[in-house]
């Protein structure tokens, strides 16, 4: 059999790629627009960041991680998330030294092994935001409205905002006290992860997907009914501001993520049109979480969202225009004169950033000109021997068959001219 690509991977091809290149140039438009700097982090780190930053009991630590002892025996892990590698990137280069708060974004790959499905692969790729050194709700509100804002350019419709707040560790106290008294009667119905949580991280039995433990715990206590005078004072404030900026949300008490590292705001985004999977981004508030991985206290916020549930998502609902970007240019060069001459003309329009390409397969005339209404290119530049000689090409006009006569000398103004009309 012939090798193949890793179960849960894709090739990204021509024909799909210039999707991905449209989403990820609107999403680096839109953190310009708020003010947020790109960051690139290593695709593998030590397993020590992920098990500290992202929790022991999380099913991404437990049962997810593609993790490897490297040439000096050290335990390394590709990056399941991008949080932890950001917090620890302030860390170690003491971004916090810099005016505060600091917002950053990254667009990258990240590796999970679990059951690959529809919108879910081993190798993904997020785009995700993080701003460090604020605690205002106005930052939560914020980076929200970011998302929200993606999600209008890109033209998406039926979205909703859940959110939900889980508290400071002060009231999660009181949380997780009352929900294990709901549930000490009812731990032996639990699936064996969330009897495995139960004393450990009871919190993340609120987020267990198998349907009988969600209906084990219907009724429980939510963070929402524990919540400190601070923690709700906040909380009452992102949604005002929410409301204010025209942001579709809805408070969902149960929402409360799956990694370990949230504290008072978490949020997901919900789109209905792409299966059981609905969620296309998520995130939330982990103040901590730099001091756990031994930096200085500092307020975080931030989301993640998956670009393959994205793009799914617009598919679905048709965003994307069917046909290819068009060639603007195919230069058709008839005889080895006519090719010298035209691969010098092709450089210089080129060198002026004039799409434009040359048969590279000695074809005729008529194959020329068939490939090039296939590129979707507007004009055809051709050039024979006998043109040479005269000191002209000829420019047809693809749309319409007209073709006039231009001197070579005059090729690079008249075909720029024509380029910036289009443009």
């Amino acid at each position: 059999m012939a090798i193949q690509r890793p179960k849960g991977t894709q090739d990204l091809l021509p024909g799909t790629i210039e999707q991905w290149q449209y989403l990820e140039e609107t999403i680096r438009n839109v953190c310009r627009d708020f003010g947020y700097e790109e960051i690139r982090t290593p695709m593998f780190e030590a397993t020590e960041l992920f098990q500290r930053g992202v929790g022991q009991t999380t099913d991404i630590v437990k049962k997810e991680m593609y993790t490897f002892l490297d040439k000096g025996d050290r335990s390394m892990t590709l990056r399941p998330e991008g949080t932890a590698s950001v917090c620890r990137a302030y860390v170690e280069n003491k971004l916090y030294g810099q005016p505060l708060p600091v917002k950053l974004y990254y667009v990258g790959p990240m590796f999970r092994y679990e059951r690959p499905q529809s919108g879910r692969f081993r190798q993904f790729h997020q785009f995700g935001v993080e701003v460090l050194g604020a605690d205002q709700p106005l930052v939560d509100a914020e980076v929200i409205n970011l998302v929200w804002n993606l999600y209008q350019r890109l033209g998406l419709v039926g979205l909703e905002v859940h959110l939900n707040s889980v508290g400071c560790p002060k009231c999660r106290a009181t949380h997780r006290e009352q929900l294990q008294k709901f549930l000490a009667t009812r731990k032996a119905e639990l699936c064996n992860d969330c009897q495995e949580r139960f004393e450990r991280n009871p919190l993340r039995i609120l987020d267990c997907k198998n349907p009988h433990c969600q209906a084990v715990t219907g009724g429980a206590p939510t963070t929402l009914d524990t919540l400190c005078p601070d923690c709700s004072t906040h909380f009452e404030k992102v949604l005002s501001l929410l409301a204010g900026a025209g942001v579709a949300y809805r408070v969902n008490p149960r929402l409360v993520r799956g990694l370990d590292y949230y504290t008072k705001t978490a949020f997901e985004v919900m789109v209905e049109e792409i299966g059981a999977q609905s969620a296309i981004c998520g995130g939330g508030r982990y103040d901590g979480l730099v001091e756990e991985i031994e930096g200085p206290a500092t307020p975080g916020i931030g989301f993640a969202m998956g670009l393959e549930r994205v793009l799914a998502a617009l598919q679905v609902q048709g965003k994307f225009n069917k046909k290819q970007p068009k060639q603007f240019a195919m230069l058709i060069a008839l005889g080895d004169k006519a090719q010298n001459r035209g691969f010098s003309l092709m450089s210089a329009l080129r060198a002026r950033g004039i799409p434009i390409s040359m048969d590279l397969l000695g074809r005729s005339l008529k194959a020329q000109l068939k490939a090039a209404n296939r590129e979707g290119a507007e004009f055809a530049l051709i050039l024979g021997e006998e043109e040479l000689e005269r000191g002209v090409f000829l420019l047809r006009d693809l749309t319409s068959g007209d073709q006039v006569e231009i001197p070579l000398d005059k090729a690079i103004e008249v075909v720029s001219m024509k380029h910036q009309r289009g443009v």
